[in-house]
């Protein structure tokens, strides 16, 4: 069985969530191994050299040869729980793989062929709508990734989990169950989404404030006559001067 990484570990008696901050303390990370027809058993793992491995895509989809002492086991990495707030590993969960037992792996989707799509050629954009998914196998099957071709896609073509060639003897179990999810869209830029103002709609936003304005106010624009109070009587004090005369 061919295996892409080796991972030290030793057997820990001691469980509970007080003896697991005494490891972290340590530098370790608290472990399970299970599966395989046999007992789970607790593990303690060095967890410099596992950041480590993590930062490594294949880590988590190919076969890791577990050591303990000097026996070792085949298993596979199926749940790694992190600290919310630092760069640290709280516990790890490890399946054992048989050679003759079909295995479920979670492994990531390769994307290619994005630049010579039809559609992002007319301004496109190509959204990945999955990561990665589930499928079964045998160890001896067992892909590091899928690889989807999105080279011949136009705009508003879309690519589901049926239309992934998958190698011999690897299944995908969403299909399996009959749910054909898509992966992978081609659609417009979301700029190019945005209604622009039309000329009617700007007249009649221009048009709005003239609307509004109270009765009796003049017009917008409309120059206001100056008042020239010099020199100048009211009305009521001119007629009471030609009453005098009189």
């Amino acid at each position: 069985m061919k295996t892409a990484f080796e991972l030290d570990a030793e057997f820990r008696d001691a469980e509970g969530k007080g003896a697991s901050r005494r490891l972290r303390r340590a530098n370790k990370v608290p472990a399970i191994l299970y599966g395989g027809h046999r007992e789970p058993r607790a593990l303690a793992l060095d967890h410099t050299r596992l950041l480590l491995m993590l930062e490594n895509e294949r880590f988590y989809s190919t076969i890791i040869n577990l050591k303990v002492g000097e026996v070792s086991q085949a298993a596979v990495l199926k749940d790694v729980q992190r600290h919310p707030a630092r760069n640290a590993v709280l516990h790890v969960d490890l399946q054992r793989v048989l050679e003759n037992e079909t295995i479920r792996v979670t492994i990531p989707l390769h994307f290619k062929g994005d630049g010579a799509a039809p559609g992002v050629k007319k301004g496109g954009v190509v959204s990945h709508l999955r990561n990665d998914i589930e499928v079964s196998c045998l160890p001896k099957d067992l892909p590091e990734f899928l690889e989807v071709d999105v080279s011949g896609m136009d705009i508003n073509d879309l690519l589901h989990l049926s239309d992934i060639k998958l190698p011999a003897g690897v299944e995908i179990q969403e299909l399996a169950h009959g749910r054909d999810s898509p992966i992978v869209s081609v659609h417009h830029a979301r700029a190019e989404e945005i209604d622009q103002p039309t000329e009617e709609a700007a007249a009649a936003a221009a048009a709005v404030p003239a609307a509004a304005a109270p009765a009796g106010a003049p017009a917008a624009g409309a120059a206001a006559a100056p008042a020239d109070t010099k020199g100048a009587k009211p009305a009521a004090e001119a007629k009471s001067g030609k009453d005098a005369k009189k």
